[in-house]
């Protein structure tokens, strides 16, 4: 028997990748599947493939960035199984350029998908669990290229800052109710990672492949079972066979004047300070370079 036995799972963008690997996994470990997907082949071979392991699931196509589709994807949760359990938020798309040559089209495109595709769900959700007075999971994806910062993706970087922050704040009002909200910020080997990092080639077969993008799903998997019930508002970095807790914003240096208002010229002489305490260097960093585990060579 699986952590998600007879709970019922919505996962968006869920025809390829990460969202696919969630999918099954959550189908795997006994949930009934409620999938999202704006291509309707690519999500009708998903629904094939769990009913054929002998699991359950229904397919809601569209777009989840439109409040109707996202509506219709808890209706047919309830509809389909009688309840519902978790939302993994997880559909996206990338249209990487640098700021000065971003189009209009592209910056409101990607935020549509990622942002408001998270709002338009976690807000349906959010009405079912208040409604129904019953206990809720939510997995967001955010990304490094938000919390961190990535070169040429200031729109998908915004967006996923911005679902990290969401996802923080829905977790203190939502907290009453008994639904948790957490955010991943994952690193795989994807459709979507291989458009910004290049080629990513699979470990050599037998061996453990740790850019696959299934070995993201047992932890958001876990995280809408009963077990995570006391974690919340937290952003998780989940790649390979790895973990870990990212730390929000925190103040790390002050400079105060005394009880008296700043004049702009004591700036010049006192802002150094702050950085000599923090140890922040003052000038534009590339902040991925920091990360732990990373795609890139470097």
């Amino acid at each position: 028997m699986g952590i998600l036995e007879d709970r019922v799972v919505i996962v968006t963008g869920a025809g390829r990748g990460l969202g696919r690997g969630e999918a099954l996994e959550c189908a795997r470990q006994g949930a009934a599947v409620v999938l999202n997907e704006f291509d309707p082949a690519t999500g009708a071979a998903v629904v094939a493939e769990i009913e054929s392991s002998g699991g359950r699931a229904v397919l809601v196509e569209g777009d989840v960035s439109q409040v109707e589709v996202a509506d219709r994807l808890v209706a047919v949760a309830v509809d389909s199984f009688g309840q519902l359990d978790a939302l993994v938020n997880n559909a996206g798309i990338l249209r990487d350029r640098t700021l000065v040559k971003m189009s209009p089209q592209e910056w409101d495109a990607v935020i549509a998908v990622h942002l408001r595709g998270h709002y338009a769900a976690t807000h349906a959700a959010c009405g079912y669990w208040r409604e129904q007075n019953r206990p809720g999971r939510m997995v967001h994806t955010a990304s490094t290229s938000g919390i961190l910062g990535n070169f040429g993706q200031a729109n998908y970087g915004a967006a996923k800052a911005g679902i990290a922050a969401l996802s923080t704040i829905v977790a203190q009002e939502m907290a009453k109710y008994g639904v948790t909200s957490n955010a991943i910020a994952p690193a795989a080997r994807t459709a979507m990672t291989e458009s910004a990092y290049g080629d990513i080639p699979a470990t050599e077969s037998g061996t453990f492949d740790f850019w696959a993008p299934e070995n993201v799903a047992p932890f958001v998997a876990w995280l809408c079972s009963d077990s995570a019930g006391d974690i919340s508002g937290k952003v998780f970095g989940v790649q390979g066979d790895t973990v870990e807790l990212y730390q929000p914003y925190t103040s790390v240096a002050v400079i105060e004047n005394d009880g008296q208002r700043w004049e702009p010229e004591q700036f010049t002489d006192r802002i150094g300070s702050l950085f000599e305490e923090s140890g922040i260097v003052a000038q534009a960093e590339f902040m991925m370079s920091k990360l732990r585990y990373t795609m890139s060579q470097r």
